[in-house]
Parts: structure tokens; C-alpha cells; sequence
């Protein structure tokens, strides 16, 4: 990889060398490097359009990078990759990607991720959002994640985007069986022109299962962002959706929370706040030696914290 290739990496990664564990980065269409362990197997779809992802019953204590590069101008493409979980692990998943475009044309990773988690299993996702470059080219990320949890599992996906990315449509679905646990933390800034539309589907659909969905974001300049949440309970269990939102200059913010019960014992909240920093924070910091655009910067990082 160049040097423009590594440092993408580093931002939807944190990888500054080649990372512990199992791994399979790609780079502009293409695998660029790939590694497995004695618990985690990694095999390319025989269509060429994506990977398999087999993580052994038990397996602890280990992780799984799969970050995506683009830095070609005008490349365009659909992988799909997709996570069988066996029972009673304990791992941590790092996706992920990055778009450099310095050209004329759109660039545009569509990456569909499905997870198949087994009894008992604990998982951490991490997919972070990263798009960079002075071209005319639009840098373009549509994810899709769906997520199917067995009984008495328990999934933790934090989704970031920070900047840089012109469009993106996050479609995320989940089913739960019984005892299974689902949080979701969103965080997201937008900012120019910039338009990102996210929709989260949970169904309950056992026992005890519980959801917790809530996103943060900031919403600049005259970027656009929609925040469509639904809970569906099916049977005894407990949801929450949150949606809490930064307004500046001239953006638009849709948030539209929804909750379906369809048990007796489902218990299902939903919220949501959008509004402008308050005057008086800032010029506290402002006190403090910041200038006006300093304070501001620095409440939206501990909002997105």
C-alpha cells in the first residue's frame, strides 16, 4: 500500500502496521493482504463478491479487521461480506472504510455485512466512516448490516462517521431471539452539502431480548440527515431508541423514532432532541481563551465523544 493507502487505514482503523489476529484488508477492488488464526477463518465467495468469515464455538479473546481502502477515482463496487459466530465467543470485529478521491468521478463502496451470532456469544463491531480528497468526485459509503442473535447473546456496533463523506444511506437490521442484547451508539457529522440518511430496524422477538438504539450527531453548514429508528417488540422485552442532534448554519435534521408492540409485556421508549449549542457554553470557553469557532469545535468532539 502507499502512503495515502496507510494513512485511510489509520483513520477507519486505528491500524499503524499490521494488526494481531485475523485480517483481510482490501484495497481499490481487490485483497490486499489477508491473515487467519487457528480459530478464525477467512475464504473468499467463489462469486469473488465478498468473504466468509468463520469464527469457532468458544473462541475468546480475539479480534477481526476488515477495513476497506478506495483511493482510485471513479472505482465503484458491492461486497458482501457475512459473520457465522459460534457459540459462547467473546470477540472484537473492526470494519470500516475509506474513500481518497482526488478526481472527476464518483467514487462508492456499498459493503453488506450480515452476523449470524450463536448462543451465549458476545461481540463488539466497529465500522467507522472516513472520506477525504479536493476532487470533484463524490466520496459515497451506502453500508447495510443485518444481524441475527440467537438466545443469550449480546452485540455492542458502534457506527462512526466524521467527516469527509458526501452520501451515505445506512440500512441496519436486527432480529433477536430470546435473552439476546443489542447496542447500538451512532455517532455522525455532516457538514457543506453533505446528505446521510440512517435507518435501524430491531425486531424482538424472544424473551427478555433488550435493544438500546441511540444516535449522536452534528449537523453543519447545509448538510442534510435523516434518523429513522423502529423497535418492534414481539414478546416480553425491553427497547429504547434515542436520537440527540446538533443543529448549525443552514442543515435540516429529520429524526423518526418509532416503537411497535405487539406483546403485552413489551416495554418500548423512544426520544429525541435536536437543537442549536447554547450561547452560554460557548462563551464560557470563550473566557477561557478559545476563539468563537475554537468553542464551538470544541463542544461538538465531547458531544460526539
Amino acid at each position: 500500500m502507499d502512503q495515502i493507502q496507510q494513512r485511510i487505514l489509520e483513520e477507519v482503523a486505528d491500524l499503524h502496521g499490521v494488526p494481531e489476529g485475523a485480517y483481510n484488508i482490501r484495497t481499490d477492488g481487490e485483497t490486499a493482504s489477508r491473515s487467519t488464526t487457528a480459530n478464525i477463518d477467512i475464504i473468499s465467495k467463489e462469486d469473488g463478491s465478498g468473504i466468509d468469515i468463520r469464527i469457532r464455538p468458544q473462541t475468546r479473546n480475539e479480534s477481526v479487521h476488515i477495513p476497506v481502502v478506495l483511493s482510485r477515482s471513479g472505482l465503484k463496487e458491492v461486497v458482501y461480506n457475512d459473520f457465522y459466530i459460534g457459540e459462547d465467543c467473546d470477540i472484537v470485529i473492526v470494519a470500516g472504510c475509506g474513500i481518497h478521491n482526488c478526481g472527476d468521478q464518483d467514487s462508492e463502496h456499498d459493503g453488506i455485512h450480515r452476523f449470524y451470532v450463536g448462543k451465549n456469544a458476545r461481540v463488539r463491531y466497529v465500522e467507522k466512516h472516513y472520506g477525504e480528497g479536493d476532487g470533484r468526485g463524490k466520496r459515497i459509503l451506502n453500508p447495510g448490516t443485518e444481524v441475527y442473535m440467537e438466545e443469550g447473546s449480546s452485540m455492542e456496533m458502534e457506527m462512526v462517521q466524521i467527516r469527509g463523506v458526501d452520501s451515505t444511506e445506512r440500512n441496519t437490521k436486527a432480529e433477536l431471539s430470546a435473552g439476546a442484547r443489542l447496542v447500538i451508539r451512532e455517532r455522525l457529522l455532516t457538514h457543506g452539502s453533505q446528505q446521510a440518511v440512517s435507518f435501524y430496524d430491531v425486531k424482538l422477538n424472544g424473551e427478555g431480548a433488550s435493544a438500546d438504539v441511540v444516535s449522536r450527531s452534528v449537523a453543519k453548514e447545509d448538510s442534510y440527515q435523516r434518523f429513522d429508528s423502529r423497535i418492534t417488540g414481539n414478546a416480553p422485552c425491553s427497547g429504547h431508541t434515542e436520537c440527540d442532534a446538533i443543529i448549525m448554519g443552514n442543515a435540516r435534521i429529520l429524526a423518526i423514532p418509532q416503537l411497535e408492540a405487539n406483546d403485552l409485556d413489551a416495554a418500548l421508549i423512544h426520544e429525541a432532541a435536536i437543537g442549536k449549542i447554547a450561547g452560554e457554553q460557548i462563551i464560557k470557553l470563550m473566557t477561557l481563551g478559545l476563539s468563537e469557532a475554537e468553542a464551538e469545535e470544541q463542544i461538538i468532539n465531547g458531544f460526539l465523544k
